[in-house]
């Protein structure tokens, strides 16, 4: 079977960062993908569980409400090596231009207090599986040693 086009990425050279995973044709609008990578691959300590499924809920709502960018939100979600995360945007985009709405999602995230959204029984699949703190520290981590400092490496894949 042919690799899939992540699959071919140097994960040994992989930082932290946004990325342009990839660009799909649907209909007449491209979809990009964008690989929200917030630990170094294999170098270092994965996210837990709970603190993803904590930044999930809270990045996802609020991408989905964000006043110039819900309509063009199609999906958010972790990535099954717990290092990261995927937005898929309608648009033909690159990752400077999505830097500032990232770096605005993580700064919810970092600053977030409250009852995290869709955390209940009736709105969750494993509503009991969050850690707002670890998910708080995690975005603030993100943010100040990644996406306030962002370079090239940060913004093109190895």
């Amino acid at each position: 079977m042919e690799k899939i086009p992540s699959f071919t990425i140097n994960h040994e050279l992989l930082r932290r960062g946004i990325y342009v995973s990839r660009k799909d044709q649907v209909g007449d609008q491209v979809i990009t993908t964008f690989d929200i990578r917030m630990k170094e691959p294999n170098r270092e300590p994965p996210l837990s569980p709970s603190a993803l499924h904590t930044i999930e809920h809270l990045a996802a709502t609020y991408l989905r409400n964000h006043p110039l960018w819900k309509d063009q939100v199609v999906y958010w979600g972790p990535m099954g090596c717990l290092t990261g995360n995927y937005l898929l945007l309608k648009g033909d985009l690159s990752s400077s231009d999505i830097l500032p709405l990232i770096t605005e999602t993580f700064d919810f995230i970092a600053n977030f207090e409250g009852d995290i959204p869709g955390a209940s029984p009736r709105d969750c699949g494993n509503y009991r599986l969050m850690n707002p703190e670890e998910a708080r520290w995690e975005a603030r981590k993100y943010l100040d040693e990644t996406l306030l400092c962002a370079t090239d490496e940060n913004l093109n894949y190895p």
